[in-house]
């Protein structure tokens, strides 16, 4: 491996334009790191620690903390919380011009951006302030009588199953849900799962596209195949899917996806997107009214009453971020992270690792539990000893800490984790 002044000497033998970038701190200097590493395949640049700490670079971050949980929400770098603070400040001079007649009208833009990265058309993209808001959009908007089955999984996300038990106290629906093994044997065991769970009166499938729990990947494309083929509409909870590893819409042939941008894409806090394919739009309930005249406008999902067009408008800087890096690299990054712990700790005496190290079946979401422990305890006493940040899964079947690195992350970090949890295998909680 080359050492960093190497590195950094090719950058400056690349030109002007990379010298000038490594004096920034925005965006030129991902582009300089990703130019001079150009040719290196995803999986040889996810070792490559001097491309990283390029990356690493472009954070505000408190790294007297190991934060392992980025699962949940993830800092923005430092261009994308500048342009959120220029668009905030524009805003604040005269809102009812500056925020709704200047700004919001960009956010046409952010939905070319996103539809492109997505891969579907523009009218299909709807900008939400969350997974949760564009899941329950389709949960609570399809239209469904007594005795219809929902049929999902027992390891979606808590706030989703809520919403569904909430049609079936006022709707008088049948919400089914199904287990799976942690981790299954392959892809086809978890598809095989659903359509066997299936009967005459499944109307709707709710199905991760990678859960937030075990970080297990789900076969999206044959489930939508599967609910398209008996008239069963298939919702794609994308939460923790999109940015994290890479696919395009035509890849899930699905006609519901919604997802979180303030996770792996690194958005501002409180956005996400939800695409629904155009023929479907008509039918579908906006959470909050909407004119008539919209009803088969993708905008109907948007029509929330006033909010900032900040942290929309930013979206563009987070996709411009994370194009630099590459999707496929940025993949490549996190397997290698996920896999540098849980390969250490894999074996070790208590320990069991929930998550496939098949790259078809997980990305850099990570659950291991120290038999024995509890896994909340486990959790502050990583917090408490080591100022290290994971968060406790406890769920009816298993429990474990669900570990989630991200592109800032560095191999030290990492180590100190492993190291932390080995004296606990050794010594237990003291």
């Amino acid at each position: 491996m080359r050492t960093r002044r190497s590195f950094l000497k090719n950058l400056i033998g690349a030109g002007t334009v990379a010298v000038a970038s490594l004096r920034e701190d925005g965006l030129d200097r991902i582009l300089a790191a990703g130019r001079a590493t150009a040719d290196y395949s995803p999986d040889r640049l996810a070792s490559n620690e001097d491309f990283w700490f390029e990356i690493q670079q472009a954070f505000t971050l408190d790294r007297t903390l190991i934060n392992l949980n980025n699962g949940g929400v993830s800092p923005s770098p430092r261009t994308v919380q500048e342009a959120m603070k220029r668009y905030l400040d524009l805003s604040n001079e005269a809102p009812v011009h500056t925020m709704w007649r200047l700004l919001e009208p960009q956010i046409e833009s952010v939905r070319r951006r996103l539809a492109t990265s997505f891969g579907c058309d523009p009218e299909e993209m709807a900008i939400t302030r969350n997974a949760s808001e564009a899941l329950e959009t389709c949960i609570l908007g399809l239209d469904l009588k007594p005795g219809d089955e929902v049929l999902t999984t027992n390891q979606d996300y808590p706030r989703m199953l809520t919403a569904w038990r909430q049609r079936e106290k006022r709707d008088r629906i049948v919400l089914k849900m199904i287990s799976f093994p942690t981790p299954p044997r392959d892809l086809e065991e978890l598809a095989e799962r659903f359509e066997k769970a299936i009967t005459p009166k499944t109307r709707v499938i709710l199905v991760c596209h990678i859960t937030n729990l075990t970080g297990q990947i789900f076969p999206v494309r044959r489930i939508c195949q599967m609910g398209r083929e008996r008239g069963i509409e298939v919702i794609v909870d994308g939460a923790h899917a999109y940015a994290h590893f890479p696919f395009k819409k035509v890849d899930l042939d699905c006609d519901y996806y919604g997802t979180s941008l303030h996770k792996w894409l690194l958005a501002p806090h409180g956005t996400g997107f939800l695409y629904v394919r155009k023929s479907k739009i008509a039918g579908l309930w906006p959470l909050m009214a909407a004119p008539d005249s919209m009803q088969t406008d993708i905008r109907k999902f948007e029509e929330i009453g006033t909010h900032p067009a900040a942290n929309h408008n930013a979206i563009a800087e987070a996709l411009a971020f994370h194009e630099g890096i590459g999707v496929e690299r940025k993949a490549a990054r996190l397997r290698y992270l996920k896999d540098r712990w849980a390969r250490r700790l894999e074996g070790q005496k208590g320990i069991h690792i929930f998550t496939s190290f098949d790259p078809a079946q997980s990305c850099g979401l990570g659950l291991v539990v120290i038999e024995g422990v509890d896994s909340a305890k486990l959790a502050d006493y990583l917090w408490d000893k080591y100022r290290i940040i994971v968060v406790a899964i406890v769920h009816e079947e298993f429990q474990g800490i669900r570990v989630t690195p991200n592109v800032y992350t560095t191999l030290n970090e990492i180590d100190t984790f492993c190291d932390s949890m080995e004296k606990v295998i050794r010594n237990g909680l003291t």
